[in-house]
């Protein structure tokens, strides 16, 4: 059986930033075993897939039925042909399996209490461990699914002897994984990215003007041109569920370029606050902005993050950054060039040492001679 809960109880953070999500969680009815991740998202379609099939091929085996609630909150505010669909692909997921898919029966109190009270539990494991961290901040989100992970492995360990018995019972896994992730066709436009789902992502240039096939999964979107992967991108999503406007994925890599032809457009992005790759820039760029002209401040700010790509001293750079900025400075920017350049490889003098023609003719003559 699995469901989802709301971790926002756990109060964790990310980088000091609250950061809403639920957690899927599967467990088995006799031995205890679970699996736990994070999911970014809403209840979807795809949180679900992910999360099960996650679960099952790191059980290693099937169990004959896989009971859920009634799945009302992945379906809601979706039309009816919508909702058919999802429960079309869910029946067929399970089908891939062998597993009977049944639902808990609203209103019913004992159908949803075992899932429930595993919930609690999980929640209180997780809570009691946080308390022994003594943080609930994790400097990213992998670093709080590995911990969630960790929780779950300790507990799991304490059910083996239990697991081998409910592991006769499992059916053997199929072949390969169905799918989990939704399909789309995207365009990349003269503005070195695309809209999906409300959310504007850019991409390296060189794909302007092409069709992409994205595969959307509950935490990335990965790209596909003429069958190949070529890119991975974070997955955002827009405020509200879509409702309160556009959200913006953006990695300063892919629109650099363009950015040191036209420094002074930094000024007006609509996506300028997503662009900085750390908080140290955009703490750089308010400086900067505060006590420059407009244009100096994005000659000095492109200057900056072309260094940080071109240098490949993104960490360093923005360390150094925070020290200037401590010490009530502005950066130097020729400075810092002549500080992160790298020595370049100097040119070697290859010297070619060019035969006399005649040389040939002792070769030909010594031949003859052999012959």
């Amino acid at each position: 059986m699995s469901d989802f809960f709301d971790a926002r109880d756990l109060k964790v953070t990310i980088s000091g930033n609250p950061t809403p999500h639920l957690i899927y969680h599967f467990a088995l009815v006799y031995s205890g075993w679970e699996h736990a991740e994070v999911v970014l998202g809403g209840e979807s379609f795809t949180a679900l897939a992910c999360g099960l099939q996650n679960a099952l091929w790191q059980l290693g085996g099937v169990p004959h039925e896989h009971r859920t609630d009634s799945l009302s909150a992945a379906f809601a505010n979706l039309e009816q042909d919508a909702q058919e669909d999802l429960r079309t692909r869910y029946a067929a997921l399970c089908a891939d399996y062998q597993m009977e898919p049944t639902r808990n029966n609203r209103g019913i109190a004992h159908e949803n209490g075992s899932i429930e009270s595993r919930h609690g539990h999980l929640k209180d494991r997780l809570d009691q461990a946080l308390q022994l961290r003594g943080t609930r901040d994790f400097a990213a989100i992998e670093d709080w699914r590995t911990f969630l992970a960790q929780v779950v492995g300790r507990h799991n360990a304490r059910r083996r002897d239990a697991l081998r018995i409910e592991a006769e019972h499992l059916r053997p896994l199929p072949s390969r994984r169905s799918c989990d992730y939704d399909e789309a066709t995207v365009l990349v436009t003269s503005s070195g990215g695309f809209v999906l789902r409300k959310v504007f992502y850019t991409v390296p240039s060189r794909l302007i003007g092409h069709s992409l096939r994205a595969r959307i999964f509950d935490d990335r979107i990965d790209l596909y041109l003429a069958g190949q992967p070529i890119e991975t991108l974070p997955r955002g999503r827009a405020p509200d569920r879509g409702r309160g406007g556009h959200d913006h994925v953006v990695n300063y890599r892919h629109v650099i370029h363009s950015l040191r032809t036209k420094p002074h457009a930094l000024a007006n992005l609509v996506y300028r606050n997503k662009l900085f790759p750390r908080s140290e820039y955009r703490r750089c760029w308010d400086a900067l902005e505060g006590a420059l002209p407009k244009a100096a401040a994005c000659r000095i700010m492109v200057g900056l993050l072309w260094l940080a790509h071109d240098q490949a001293c993104e960490a360093e750079l923005a360390a150094t950054l925070t020290g200037i900025l401590d010490g009530q400075g502005l950066p130097d920017l020729k400075d810092l060039q002549e500080r992160f350049q790298r020595p370049g490889n100097e040119p070697v003098d290859v010297v070619v040492d060019i035969p006399q023609p005649d040389t040939y003719d002792d070769l030909l003559t010594a031949r003859e001679m052999a012959a």
